[in-house]
């Protein structure tokens, strides 16, 4: 309980500091895994979680996971997709797959020892767009509202779209080491999930979505319920798609994609308790990990191949994707910058690393995950604040009217 007591004062401290910190692009995620990495380091560090109980941790990572979808989905941008559905469909539909090509042909040149379906599994987790480590660029007025709105289209859906592909290589590749011939099966099992998943996750979250609508229009329901409310319909998508044999995570994932209309309707911030509970204590054990894998020692190979993946693997696809759009070179060029890696990655890091356990691969695709993340921490946290100024700077340069002036 002691250390469920520091990571609460850490957060606390963090909160009433926040405005200030913001100033050196220090945020939440970033001050958890500075300090799990801190208090978790050393032959005896003052705070360890033990992971033992893999079948109960991996329950949890799951919950996580079926959680974070779901806000992503949630939190697209009501009519960006329709508004930026050219550029949308390419960053989702041309860059993705090619990043995740990139990532996988990278992995084969850094790691070719690996089995093949391995290193596509650590293609799938190291790829995933998360905004929490650069949060700070998404609210900052500075960049165009335009470049913010399509950063967040893409961290809304990639991670959906990426996980029945994470699902499938995960499935192939315990298969391939533990049966030989027949991952194939898998591979069928793991792709006829997704249409029980649909269902699912379509029908709680539209009927959830009119019930939330009517209840909050006719005064029926308190602001506080309908944030429990909301937190409970991933849980109740997940767990009726597993019922059913279906894919607990694109379940939740068409869950919050369902009820997104019938959210834009209540109190503001309805989502963000679910959101919290599903990411900042995670950080904060992500700095163990992190604490884990220097005190196993450093590996150079690891360290190349994720800031490989953190720049070149994503910026070189982004262009090709969006060569001939109205978008200009330096837009083009920050929206393949800013793909910064967070929770997502840790959690698919971490069920890979539970699913391949006794297949082989699992410590190796968690120690890359480990690495990938933090390199993007660091790249992608710390250039958010230099990238609000160039943008300012830019503004000023330009022969646009001033207020006042």
């Amino acid at each position: 309980m002691f250390a469920v007591t520091v990571i609460a004062g850490i957060l606390f401290t963090w909160c009433v500091l926040s405005r200030r910190l913001a100033l050196w692009s220090i945020t939440a995620p970033i001050a958890m895994m500075a300090t799990g990495i801190a208090l978790t380091s050393g032959s005896d560090p003052p705070l360890v979680f033990d992971f033992g109980d893999l079948a109960g941790f991996e329950h949890a990572v799951e919950v996580v996971l079926a959680l974070l979808l779901f806000v992503d989905a949630t939190e697209v941008p009501a009519g960006a997709v329709r508004r930026e559905r050219r550029i949308a469909t390419r960053l989702l539909g041309v860059a993705l797959p090619l990043t995740l090509g990139a990532a996988f042909l990278a992995a084969l040149a850094f790691f070719p020892d690996r089995p093949g379906w391995v290193l596509a599994t650590l293609a799938t987790v190291v790829v995933p767009l998360d905004l929490a480590p650069a949060t700070a660029v998404v609210r900052d007025a500075r960049i165009p509202a335009r470049l913010r709105e399509l950063l967040n289209v893409e961290g809304g859906l990639s991670d959906g779209v990426v996980s029945p592909v994470f699902l499938v290589c995960v499935a192939a590749a315990s298969e391939y080491r533990t049966a030989g011939e027949d991952y194939a099966e898998a591979l069928l099992d793991a792709v006829g999930a997704a249409g029980w998943a649909v269902g699912a996750g379509a029908l709680v979250g539209t009927v959830s979505g009119r019930l939330l609508r009517r209840s909050w229009a006719r005064g029926w329901a308190l602001p506080t319920a309908t944030r429990l409310a909301v937190l409970s319909v991933p849980v109740a998508a997940y767990s009726l798609s597993l019922a059913l044999g279906g894919n607990g995570f694109v379940a939740a994932f068409v869950a919050g994609l369902c009820v997104a209309p019938a959210l834009r309707h209540l109190p503001e911030g309805t989502v963000k308790m679910t959101d919290d509970l599903a990411t900042l204590a995670l950080w904060f054990l992500f700095g163990q990990l992190v604490s884990d894998e220097f005190w196993d020692g450093f590996h150079l190979s690891v360290l190349l191949y994720a800031v490989l993946a953190c720049t070149l693997v994503r910026v070189v696809p982004v262009l090709l994707a969006l060569a001939g759009t109205d978008l200009s070179l330096s837009d083009r060029l920050f929206l393949g910058w800013m793909g910064p890696r967070g929770v997502a990655s840790v959690v698919f890091g971490l069920l890979a690393a539970i699913e391949l356990r006794e297949a082989g691969g699992g410590d190796f695709v968690s120690r890359v995950m480990v690495i990938t993340v933090m390199v993007s921490i660091v790249l992608h946290g710390l250039s958010s604040e230099p990238l609000g100024r160039r943008y300012a700077r830019g503004r000023r340069a330009a022969p646009e009217p001033r207020a006042g002036g």
